[in-house]
């Protein structure tokens, strides 16, 4: 991913930082769904002196460069994925936690309709919320 963010950030005019580096090769390294306090976290153990701020805002860049995704999740809370290709979300609305899943759902339909409407969509994929394994009744 920082070889990805660096060439894209050269290829746009703007600067290569340690602390975009940093906080790209984190979400490869957290391999996971995080929240950016989460990330922050992890860059901190590693970069003392890099703020909340600018991961959030290294976070929106790597979601607008098409290096991560934003999740929404019960309560409103935002994460990001670092997993870029074509799947879909399981969000417990009990415990929060969130799942991928890879099943064939075909975007192209909702995709379409959103462009008829006059959306420019980037990109489509399926939220199915309930409750998880941990979480439902038995």
């Amino acid at each position: 991913m920082e070889t990805q963010l660096a060439g894209a950030l050269r290829e746009r005019g703007q600067r290569v930082t340690p602390q975009r580096l940093v906080i790209a090769r984190v979400m490869q390294q957290l391999d996971r769904h995080a929240t950016a306090e989460m990330v922050f976290g992890e860059v901190s153990s590693q970069m003392p002196g890099v703020s909340l701020p600018t991961v959030y805002a290294t976070l929106d860049l790597l979601e607008e460069l098409g290096l991560v995704h934003r999740v929404a999740t019960e309560g409103g809370t935002v994460v990001f994925d670092p997993r870029t290709d074509n799947h879909h979300h399981l969000v417990c609305r009990a415990c929060g936690a969130i799942t991928d899943i890879d099943a064939p759902v075909q975007p192209d339909a909702v995709l379409t309709a959103a462009r008829d409407a006059g959306f420019a969509p980037d990109h489509a994929q399926v939220t199915v919320r309930g409750l998880c394994r941990n979480c439902a009744p038995s």
